[in-house]
Order: C-alpha cells, then structure tokens, then sequence
C-alpha cells in the first residue's frame, strides 16, 4: 500500500503492539523493519494503549482512517498483493482519496 499510493495524500503507518517480551525491545523492532524493507512511520504500542483504545481484538488488524480522522473500515487478517481483501482496500483508499 505504500509504495502503490506514493506521492498521493496517503500516510501509511504501522502500529508494533507487542505479544511477548522479547518484541518490546526497540532494537528488535528496528531490526525486524529493517530487514522487510518497511519504510513507513511505525508506532511502538509496548503498552497496548492503543490496542485497547481501538477496542482492537485481531492480528492483523488494518484500519482505514479518512482525512477527518474517522475509521471507514478494518480489514481482518493477513493481506496479500492482488487477493480480494488487498483490492477491496485498494478501491476503498482510491474512493478516499478522491473526496474533499
């Protein structure tokens, strides 16, 4: 979703709310970006702060937020390039995009 909205009014931003202990380590977390390739912000949610403020109960967990800050759809479970879920998200942020 990143690179394919490149350059538009698109944030992407990945939010890390760690399972076990070894995955609060910032050093691990940086490393394990690092070695996907993620270029994106991501937010480190060590305490489930934000989990818990989303009422959030799946993993993954995508969430589509419009230019007024309110939620429009979650996607649940893993996402792959050019499956259903990916090109109904797609057609969602395209859709988004386009309003005021």
């Amino acid at each position: 979703m990143h690179k394919r909205f490149e350059g538009k009014d698109f944030l992407l931003i990945g939010i890390h709310t760690p399972e076990f202990a070894r995955e609060k380590k910032i050093s691990n977390v940086q490393e394990a970006v690092k070695k996907h390739g993620l270029t994106f912000p991501q937010l480190i949610d060590n305490d489930s702060e934000y989990w818990r403020a989303l009422k959030n109960r799946y993993w993954p967990a995508f969430y589509i937020v419009d230019k007024k800050g309110v939620i429009r759809h979650v996607a649940i479970g893993e996402m792959h390039v050019g499956d259903r879920r990916d090109r109904e998200v797609r057609t969602l942020v395209e859709k988004l995009l386009e309003e005021k």
